[in-house]
C-alpha cells in the first residue's frame, strides 16, 4: 500500500471510528454528518465521499458481509459441495465470535435495531448477499438463466445465516455472553445444516481436478 491508500485508508477508519463512537453514545437517527464531520475532523463532503449511505457509517463491514457467502462457495476445496464449505465457514466464524455473523456487543447490537433506517439497511445486505451467492453457483454450475436451481439454493444458505445472525443478535441484546451465544447458534446451525444435507449435500461438488485458486492439479 502506496502512502496515499494509506492516508485515505487512515481517513476512513478514523470517520468510522468518529461515526461509531457516536452512534453508540447518542443513537443513530440523532447524529447527522455534519456532526461525524465534526469530530472526524474532516469536511462533510469527505465523509460523504467514503460513506455515500449514512447508514453504511454505522454498518461499515458491507462488503465482507455481502461476499462473505459466496468468497467461501468459491473457495471451497476439490470434492467438497457448497453447503459444506457454508456450513465449515459459518462455524468458524462462529467460534472466532465474528462481528460479521452478529456478534457485535450489546450496546452496537441495540444502535442497530432500534433504528428503522438500519434495521432496512441490514435487510438489504441479506438480499444482496443471496444476490451474490447465487451468482456464484450458477456461474460454477454452468447453470443457465432460466435454471431457478442456483437461486434456490443460494435462498435456502441464506436463510440460515439470516435465522442464525438474528439469532445471534437477539442474544446479544439479551446481554448473553459471547461463548454461551457460540454454544447456542453452533446447535442451531448444524441443525439447519444437517437440515439442509438431504437436499443439497450433493450440490455444487467442486470437481477434484480442479482448484479454487483458478489452476489445475
Amino acid at each position: 500500500m502506496g502512502l496515499r491508500e494509506m492516508k485515505k485508508q487512515q481517513t476512513r477508519e478514523n470517520i468510522s471510528h468518529e461515526a461509531t463512537r457516536l452512534f453508540l453514545r447518542h443513537g443513530f437517527d440523532r447524529v447527522t454528518i455534519a456532526d461525524v464531520a465534526a469530530a472526524a475532523q474532516v469536511a462533510k463532503m469527505t465523509v460523504t465521499n467514503y460513506f455515500p449511505r449514512k447508514e453504511d457509517l454505522a454498518l461499515d463491514l458491507h462488503e465482507a458481509f455481502v461476499q462473505r457467502l459466496a468468497r467461501t462457495a468459491a473457495d471451497r476445496a476439490p470434492g467438497e459441495s457448497a453447503l459444506s464449505a457454508l456450513r465449515r465457514g459459518l462455524l468458524h466464524a462462529v467460534e472466532r465470535h465474528d462481528p460479521v455473523i452478529g456478534f457485535s456487543g450489546p450496546g452496537f447490537a441495540r444502535m442497530i435495531t432500534e433504528s428503522p433506517a438500519l434495521v432496512a439497511r441490514l435487510r438489504e445486505f441479506h438480499e444482496e448477499r443471496e444476490d451474490a451467492l447465487a451468482a456464484v453457483l450458477a456461474e460454477e454450475t454452468g447453470a443457465g438463466p432460466d435454471d431457478p436451481l442456483p437461486r434456490l439454493a443460494a435462498a435456502q444458505f441464506a436463510a440460515v445465516h439470516r435465522v442464525l445472525f438474528n439469532e445471534t443478535l437477539r442474544r446479544t441484546l439479551n446481554e448473553e455472553p459471547d461463548d454461551e451465544i457460540a454454544a447456542a447458534v453452533t446447535a442451531s446451525a448444524r441443525l439447519a445444516f444437517d437440515l439442509l444435507e438431504r437436499s443439497l449435500g450433493d450440490y455444487a461438488v467442486l470437481p477434484k481436478g480442479d482448484d479454487p485458486s483458478g489452476t489445475s492439479s
